[in-house]
């Protein structure tokens, strides 16, 4: 790949009007290429266009009459055709060299082989995108509000998808995907008090997003569904996550769960199914709905404290599969073996399934089904909302008669603490950081940083 050449080339046309600064039209039409898409004009070549206007309503004559309650008012709306170039290079097929196997180490030679084919109808992925919004002000801008409403209809994305096996290249990529969007984005900035020697000041930002895969033209495995960040079918979320449905545990504290076949079972699961998936539950998307921040900064004459705090809300994470039909002196048990199955009976009283014995194991062979099912199903969900403490600060800015005296512009000391601690997440993930949950497991903690800063300008 070292001797790949890109060629991009593109051409645009921007135009601007505004009138008395009330009124604003601008346009975008840009026409590009790229060497890595198809062959044909139609999937190498894209134009794309923009389209925005905005009302400055506070500049009109009539908006007097309101001017002390409502400092500003700005409306805004655009429409655009936008694209993002994929990272693929296969509008000509792959070739690589390769040193095939020889039975003897002293009889090498060179080969090629293919490792991409030609892909001639690939194209850019493109998205539509309409943006309305507004920014206010109200009295005389101790409040400020940003609203923004977003609609978005993404089609030609690109995945992988299977093939008959045609030309050796069991999965190739194609244009497969569309998909929609809504979403609104909110921020709010007040300046609560103000006075010689204090103020206080809040910024307050909140994100909503809603996404729905509306075609997907390509298969996938009963296993893809349920493990790590989940995977996108028609219908859903982009990356949702999907589960096993768990339907207690037997009277010997094994779990049981509804199969591919609609049938009550242990251990008949075909986690390679292809095709029937009415079995598995939807948990939720994995990517989060709402975001946003929530900050404070108070100031008393050279004192400032900041305290801000993150959250973020809609999304589920797959706890950690740590259960199995056999364990060894290696394997960590996790809290949640308090509350295991141990005696007949306390299947009415617990989820958490039994540490089986190895006779069990060698009377039942597909045992280690039920539990890797287990692993993969809707008792090992868990909520990946979070509030956290993000970082509280004090800085102190020594005086001014100070900083003269030692001849400096300014002097400043500053303790910072990040990441302190969560101040919600769910019980079940047991102390787990929600933010970093990997497939499979849980990530390296954020860790808590303590900063002490001395700031001097000469």
């Amino acid at each position: 790949m070292g001797n790949t050449h890109y060629r991009n080339v593109a051409f645009f046309f921007n135009g601007t009007y505004s009138y008395k600064g009330r009124y604003t039209l601008n346009g975008t039409l840009r026409y590009e290429g790229n060497n890595a898409l198809g062959l044909t004009t139609r999937s190498r070549w894209l134009p794309t266009w923009n389209v925005s206007g905005a009302w400055n309503v506070h500049e009109d004559n009539f908006f007097n009459s309101i001017s002390k309650a409502v400092s500003h008012l700005s409306l805004k709306a655009s429409y655009s055709l936008t694209a993002d170039r994929p990272s693929v290079t296969n509008a000509l097929a792959v070739i690589q060299s390769y040193s095939p196997w020889r039975p003897s180490a002293g009889v090498t030679e060179s080969g090629l082989t293919i490792k991409d084919l030609e892909n001639s109808d690939l194209t850019y992925e493109k998205k539509h995108e309409l943006n309305i919004g507004a920014d206010l002000g109200f009295l005389d801008n101790r409040i400020n509000l940003t609203v923004d409403w977003y609609k978005r209809d993404n089609f030609d994305l690109i995945g992988r998808v299977m093939t008959q096996g045609i030309g050796g290249q069991i999965q190739k990529y194609g244009n497969v995907a569309t998909m929609k969007s809504r979403g609104i984005e909110f921020s709010l900035s007040t300046k609560n008090i103000k006075t010689k020697d204090f103020s206080w000041t809040t910024d307050f930002i909140y994100s909503h997003m809603k996404n729905e895969v509306t075609k997907f033209n390509t298969s996938t495995r009963a296993f893809n569904l349920v493990s790590g960040i989940g995977f996108s079918r028609e219908g859903y979320p982009v990356n949702s996550l999907f589960s096993y449905d768990f339907r207690g545990l037997n009277e010997d504290g094994v779990p049981t769960f509804i199969n591919e076949a609609g049938v009550l079972t242990s251990t008949d699961i075909n986690f390679q199914e292809t095709e029937r998936f009415d079995n598995l539950v939807y948990s939720g998307p994995s990517e989060p709905t709402d975001v946003g921040s929530f900050g404070n900064i108070f100031q008393y004459k050279g004192l400032r404290l900041n305290v801000f705090i993150t959250y973020s809300f809609g999304n589920v994470v797959r706890l950690d599969p740590v259960f199995s039909s056999i364990y060894n002196d290696l394997d960590a048990m996790p809290r949640e073996f308090r509350n295991r199955w141990m005696t007949p009976g306390d299947e009415r009283y617990t989820d958490v399934p039994a540490i089986v014995s190895s006779r069990q194991v060698r009377n039942d062979s597909k045992l280690s089904y039920a539990y890797n099912a287990y692993n993969y199903s809707t008792a090992r969900i868990a909520k990946g909302d979070f509030i956290r403490m993000k970082e509280i600060s004090l800085t102190y800015d020594f005086p001014k008669r100070w900083i003269k005296k030692l001849r400096m512009s300014n002097l400043a000391l500053k303790i910072q603490a990040t990441n302190l601690f969560l101040i919600y997440a769910d019980k079940k993930l047991n102390g787990q950081d929600p933010e970093f949950f990997n497939s499979g497991g849980v990530a390296t903690p954020v860790p808590k940083q303590f900063t002490l800063t001395l700031k001097i300008g000469l």
